[in-house]
């Protein structure tokens, strides 16, 4: 019967620890409900402490398993932040600090205090043998390598990166042959490194906007401060999720930190597209219809591919981008376009139906924001809800493209929307009473009429912009929508 029993509590206790095992890991989450958040086995918690105006300012979360594959966020700056990762329950429970307290001093001489100023000087004395090796076999290996290359040599430039490669077959085989989830760690780190700033192109609320060279082709770099490391993180992660690369979404090349011990910046190089951002080329251009339509297109595929789950090992979730604007849509050299700005958007686990949303305090841009956000209706455990709120802002963004089409001729002046209805700088309150209670949209000129595609651009950004957010079309629908324009205005020509 003893016998019996013992066999039955074994049993019981290698069911617990394989049920364990399989578990998800828990983490101690501060914006979290309960503080907890969970993550997959193959996940880690994070733990983060920054200094921001000379205080430091912790950060506790999870990790997923695809986020760890991007291995930048378990990597510290020295002296202004200090990031971590571990791998079991709540292992993140700790306050990471960046200059640990120095324990009380004793007023005796202990065995220990004794023995450390008896070996410290040996020890000195033998690390200064040891280096003086060290220097004398490096200047030796020095004169080698001007002759021959050892293959025994750590990594450097050229060993990671063909010399003759440029950054289209870089990121080509890193789509192929692999998670499409980002460029390795190294790889990223010596490309970051090596770039050369030009000339700064932009200035926005986390920071500058830079163009810089990297082995003689243009390249975009978005320098953080270290207060906004949550924005850099999260834009970061976002851009390598696993097959979330696409000729409409601005292509991600590299994330590092540079430091060099009294600040730190946190850099965010991606392609260079010289027309800039869609804003800035209505500004100075009008467009052609062929154009207009190339335009659309490209934005609908880039945020249909955003909006869409692909199944599988190497599945993408469904992302929302959050803050779709003109300003945040880059126009590239062929004349389609690349949605861009990414530190807002939030990312749905379907397994789990869980909504990953980012921890920083940056909002959208009031302008363009839904009204179920501007009236604080907004179901914010929906991931639907954050889809449509961008089909709302795409409406806009078409608004403002068809304004600046010429038919005949004739177009319009660039506007904003809303122009007429609020002042340049609203607020919340400004954009919920003309948007949430008197029900106004943007004016849709008469002459669209007169053009057949323009009228059907304006179908698609009434059916864009409906107060039920139910209601509205989605992207997968607009994309399908002006395709088809666009194929029967070809037939047609």
């Amino acid at each position: 019967m003893t016998r019996l029993r013992c066999s039955t509590l074994e049993a019981t206790l290698v069911f617990l620890s394989v049920a364990h095992f399989a578990a998800a890991l828990k983490c101690v989450c501060q914006l979290c409900a309960n503080n907890t958040c969970e993550t997959g086995a193959d996940g880690a918690c994070w733990n983060s402490v920054m200094l921001i105006n000379g205080r430091e300012e912790a950060v506790k979360s999870c990790l997923s398993p695809s986020e760890m594959k991007g291995q930048v966020f378990c990597y510290s700056s020295r002296n202004v932040s200090k990031r971590s990762c571990c791998f079991t329950d709540f292992c993140n429970n700790e306050t990471l600090h960046l200059h640990p307290e120095r324990p009380p001093e004793d007023s005796g001489w202990g065995r220990l205090e004794l023995a450390a100023i008896i070996l410290v000087p040996s020890c000195l004395l033998c690390v200064g043998i040891v280096l003086g090796v060290c220097v004398v076999q490096g200047q030796r290996c020095a004169h080698s390598k001007a002759h021959k290359q050892d293959v025994e040599e750590p990594l450097d430039d050229q060993s990671l990166m063909a010399p003759e490669k440029c950054l289209k077959e870089l990121i080509y085989d890193m789509s192929t042959s692999g998670s499409g989830s980002g460029l390795p760690l190294l790889v990223q780190r010596t490309i970051a490194r090596t770039i050369v700033l030009q000339e700064s192109i932009g200035k926005g609320r986390f920071g500058e906007v830079w163009r810089g060279k990297w082995r003689g082709e243009d390249v975009a770099v978005k320098i953080f401060s270290s207060r906004d490391e949550r924005s850099w993180f999260r834009e970061a992660e976002i851009y390598q999720t696993i097959m979330l690369r696409h000729e409409n979404i601005l292509g991600f090349i590299a994330a590092d930190n540079k430091d060099n011990g009294s600040w730190t910046q946190l850099w965010l190089v991606s392609e260079y597209h010289e027309h800039g951002s869609l804003f800035d080329y209505l500004n100075r251009h009008a467009v052609s219809v062929d154009g207009m339509l190339v335009l659309a297109l490209s934005i609908a595929s880039g945020l249909a591919h955003l909006h869409m789950e692909i199944i599988g090992t190497q599945g993408k979730p469904a992302i929302a981008h959050r803050d779709i604007k003109s300003k945040n849509i880059l126009v590239k050299k062929n004349g389609s376009a690349v949605i861009a700005d990414l530190g807002l958007a939030v990312k749905h686990d379907s397994i789990t139906n869980t909504i990953d949303i980012p921890s920083n305090l940056r909002v959208g841009t009031k302008r363009y924001m839904a009204p179920e956000i501007l009236d604080d209706t907004i179901n914010m455990n929906s991931f639907e809800s954050f889809k449509r709120a961008d089909i709302y802002s795409l409406g806009l963004v078409f608004w403002e493209l068809a304004r600046r089409c010429s038919v005949s001729g004739i177009h319009e002046d660039f506007q904003l929307p809303y122009y007429d209805m609020v002042p340049s700088d609203p607020s919340i309150e400004d954009m919920r009473k003309v948007v949430c209670d008197q029900k106004l949209r943007p004016n849709i000129p008469n002459q669209w009429q007169s053009s057949e595609v323009l009228r059907v651009i304006g179908k698609v950004i009434r059916e864009c912009w409906y107060s039920n957010a139910a209601a509205r079309l989605t992207a997968l629908r607009v994309k399908k929508t002006i395709s088809q324009v666009t194929v029967v205005k070809d037939v047609k020509d």
